[in-house]
């Protein structure tokens, strides 16, 4: 099954943390259903990054914009097929 990278870059920190708990829920059950491979804040407060495993990229795209972080304009997606 293809891989593929969501970097979410911070758009609003001021609301990042107040969605957090939704974010992450959201990821776990996806991470559940064997859609999440791999995800991560950056260090720097940058954003982080999701591995969606999918079968498309529109698939991927769909997973990735349902992130709560995203549909609320917390971060920005940019979204890549990853070749591990």
């Amino acid at each position: 099954m293809p891989h593929y990278a969501a970097i979410l870059h911070m758009q609003n920190p001021e609301i990042n943390q107040k969605y957090r708990p939704d974010h992450l829920e959201y990821l776990e059950n996806l991470k559940q259903q064997g859609k999440v491979f791999l995800k991560g804040a950056f260090t720097d407060g940058a954003g982080g990054l999701v591995i969606y495993k999918a079968d498309s990229l529109e698939e991927a795209k769909q997973l990735a914009e349902n992130d709560p972080y995203v549909k609320l304009g917390v971060r920005r997606l940019e979204i890549h097929e990853w070749n591990i």
